[in-house]
């Protein structure tokens, strides 16, 4: 991607000065949000929350998707700087490959928001809004656990599987390393084996968190290792997994015929999954409210462009291979069929009909 030049950005800045009475100008500012891919639900909803929230603040808003396309999301973010943002909020596809256009952006007096994946290598990120990653690993686990013994009780050792997100989000890390601070010590006691030994975010990981790759793997996993033996459980870190992590496991017979449908974790309550839980296919899901990770986005920006402190929570886990971001840790909640109903209905989240 060819970087802007001073004068270019320069031009672009006096285009938008000269914007007439309907442009941005007449808004608080204009903010450039650049989200990965409409394929997950999440994402979409992460959208819409951030437009409708900043819209009724007094912001205008540019929403762009780059459809897990790199070079279409550096190309999205650049246009953005040309046509004079105030800020970015950014949830990259890879959070190693946006340096040249921070500086970009940071050259242009551009303020940037890191949303929800950190983005890495460079200085020009100012805060880092999201949830809390490594306990999102913690509650998949622990869920993957409590669905064992609900399930095969002291029927040990458990023989359970691995999956990781996708390795350029930086996030996919925390949920592995969370995870793992729960079942390495199952693992060391012998109640639980992995019988592929596949383990390591550099073996488990699943590139763009693409569930038929996850499918296909589960695949393999059930025709090299589990011809004689039963598979009690999948730690999937994503409900885009899981689907295609359960089409497998139904293709060879669980769920059916007397054959114990094994424990599936998941996370951001998808529809197609929370639905899968109500069936019993799925164990569980990791709730991540977008509309308070909006809300608290809004109120960076907010504080940013007034001249005063955002509110942060975190000044020490996120470093970004140049600096610590600054960041606000939101709380993930665990959902399972006891309850969906509380968490995702009572909250406004989904209406019944969505899902039943």
């Amino acid at each position: 991607m060819k970087r802007l030049t001073g004068l270019f950005v320069a031009a672009a800045f006096a285009a938008a000065a000269l914007a007439g009475p309907s442009g941005p100008a007449l808004a608080k500012g204009l903010v450039g949000i650049a989200m990965p891919t409409k394929s997950s639900a999440r994402w979409i909803s992460d959208g819409n929350s951030m437009v409708e929230q900043f819209e009724a603040a007094g912001y205008t808003t540019d929403l762009q998707y780059a459809e897990d396309d790199i070079p279409n999301q550096l190309a999205q973010i650049e246009n953005m700087i040309t046509k004079g943002v105030n800020v970015l909020v950014i949830a990259a596809i890879d959070g190693t490959t946006l340096s040249n256009a921070l500086a970009n952006a940071n050259a242009a007096g551009i303020r940037v928001i890191a949303y929800d994946r950190l983005i890495r290598d460079s200085a020009h990120v100012d805060y880092y809004a999201t949830f809390n990653n490594f306990e999102v690993g913690v509650l998949q686990a622990t869920n993957l656990v409590n669905g064992l013994k609900e399930k095969f009780g002291d029927v040990k050792p458990w023989n359970i599987e691995v999956f990781g997100g996708s390795p350029d989000d930086n996030n996919a890390y925390f949920f592995y390393n969370g995870a793992m601070s729960v079942l390495q010590p199952l693992i060391d006691s012998g109640d639980v084996v992995i019988p592929s030994g596949q383990m390591g975010m550099d073996t488990v990981g699943t590139l763009r968190w693409d569930g038929s790759v996850a499918q296909a793997r589960m695949d393999n996993l059930l025709s090299a290792q589990y011809t004689d033996r039963t598979v009690h459980g999948v730690l999937s870190p994503y409900d885009g997994l899981s689907i295609g992590i359960i089409s497998s496991l139904r293709g060879v017979g669980y769920g059916s015929g007397g054959q114990t449908m094994p424990v599936v974790t998941g996370q951001d309550a998808e529809v197609p999954s929370v639905k899968a839980i109500l069936r019993g296919d799925q164990y569980s899901t990791i709730f991540k409210d977008t509309r308070e990770l909006a809300r608290v986005t809004v109120g960076m920006v907010d504080a940013l462009l007034g001249g005063g402190e955002p509110e942060i929570n975190d000044t020490e886990t996120y470093d970004n291979g140049v600096k610590v971001v600054p960041s606000y840790l939101l709380k993930p909640v665990p959902v399972t069929a006891a309850n969906w109903e509380k968490i995702l209905l009572e909250s406004g989240y989904y209406t019944r009909d969505q899902i039943e």
